[in-house]
């Protein structure tokens, strides 16, 4: 169970090599956190991620979970919430893509859908049925602001991102009364390993900055997570911007 400050003493992360996912476990560990799967591909990364957490006294175990195998998402999630109570799901995975790339290989743009959209929406419904039947827990689910207005630069994986989050809102308003915790979370251009060789966006942020926020809105009970806060200002005006003019707009 959450203590009286909404912290988690278990937690389930759905892409366990996430840099943003990582940010956040550390925070929760050195606040209160105990026992930790990381879920994700089997890879020498995330055997890494789990031994250092465990430096920091975490119980951490590493499950072999594939977003694109949608499939077998009700098996391996089953096996980790039979194991006990799972306070926490935190929805973590998804891939930029290669615009470019990806316009011209539209398998390439399709493997970008499933894997942030198709592949959260399985991972999300079975675990929002588990936490419902526990009857408590919170399903913090790592969307973008690159979902809010689609921008030439990047559609493909914004569109992918704005499927993700309609769902995640409407999930949260299915499971409201439940005892379970729905949280959507749209950071900015983040500073991290995947974003590595990337122009630098307004407002960029760090995967720690991110992890603060989203403990924050674990002991506010938020609904919705802007990272950094000022961008619900300045999406707010962009979403209004006549779209001749935000097609011009240096985004």
């Amino acid at each position: 169970m959450k203590d009286a400050f909404g912290i988690p003493q278990s937690l389930l992360v759905l892409g366990g090599t996430s840099g943003i996912a990582l940010a956040t476990v550390r925070r929760l560990v050195v606040r209160r956190t105990r026992t930790v799967w990381l879920a994700g591909r089997p890879s020498p990364g995330l055997e890494s991620a789990a031994a250092e957490l465990r430096t920091l006294g975490a119980d951490v175990h590493t499950v072999a979970f594939d977003a694109l195998d949608p499939e077998s998402h009700e098996a391996v999630l089953g096996k980790v919430f039979a194991e006990g109570d799972v306070d926490m799901v935190l929805l973590a995975f998804g891939i930029l893509g290669d615009q470019a790339h990806d316009e011209r290989e539209p398998v390439a743009a399709v493997r970008v859908a499933q894997t942030n959209y198709t592949g959260a929406v399985s991972a999300g419904l079975v675990s929002a049925r588990a936490l419902q039947a526990q009857g408590h827990g919170s399903l913090v689910v790592l969307s973008s602001v690159a979902g809010e207005r689609a921008r030439r630069a990047d559609f493909i994986y914004g569109s992918s991102k704005a499927g993700l989050d309609v769902f995640t809102q409407g999930l949260g308003d299915a499971l409201h009364g439940t005892g379970v915790h729905v949280m959507v979370v749209r950071p900015g251009f983040v500073r991290s390993r995947v974003a590595a060789g990337l122009e630098e966006a307004f407002l960029a942020t760090t995967p720690e900055a991110v992890a603060t926020a989203i403990e924050l809105g674990l002991r506010r009970r938020s609904e919705t997570v802007w990272v950094p806060g000022a961008l619900r200002v300045v999406m707010s005006v962009l979403r209004h911007v006549p779209r001749a003019v935000f097609r011009r707009l240096p985004l």
